[in-house]
């Protein structure tokens, strides 16, 4: 018998991780061209995240709005990151990338709020980071700078976890 396989959200959900509230980014309409006429389909992509250091993204694709939004919170159950903040911002200056689109996320004094754009911003607020700094480079297209930005945010680490990683003490 093969040995169970527990994936990243089984184990938060063994850990209560609450309510997890879904923000939309964006919806994209795409037409088909047939022979009576436009055929148009929809692609969401939305952000999850709990407001306390559980954050993801998912996309979904279907006919109509609602079901695409649906697919789009059902997938970003499963891209789920934890991420570590020390009080209420991160740790330390991280840049993640994705594509053509470069987001440096930078720490702050408590009071700063999220100094972002919308986009980025979706991410910070679910991911429950208050007080941050970011920049945006290249790209702005809206589904590279969500990959991004949690490109960014799962390179981050405490110095507890770096001391483990190295097996020193910083």
């Amino acid at each position: 018998m093969a040995k169970e396989q527990y994936s990243f959200l089984d184990h938060l959900e063994a850990e209560k991780i609450g309510d997890l509230k879904e923000e939309r980014i964006k919806v994209n309409r795409s037409a088909k061209v047939v022979k009576g006429g436009r055929r148009f389909s929809f692609a969401a992509l939305t952000v999850v995240g709990n407001q306390d250091g559980v954050v993801g993204y998912g996309f979904g694709k279907a006919k109509e709005i609602p079901s695409a939004m649906q697919k789009a919170f059902k997938d970003g159950r499963k891209h789920l990151i934890r991420v570590p903040r020390v009080g209420s911002t991160v740790p330390h200056e991280t840049e993640g990338t994705f594509c053509a689109s470069r987001v440096r996320i930078i720490p702050a004094a408590p009071g700063t709020g999220i100094i972002a754009g919308g986009t980025v911003r979706a991410v910070l607020e679910l991911a429950g980071v208050k007080d941050v700094l970011t920049k945006a480079y290249g790209s702005t297209n809206p589904v590279n700078l969500v990959k991004a930005t949690i490109d960014g945010l799962s390179r981050l680490r405490t110095t507890q976890q770096l001391e483990a990683l190295r097996g020193v003490k910083l």
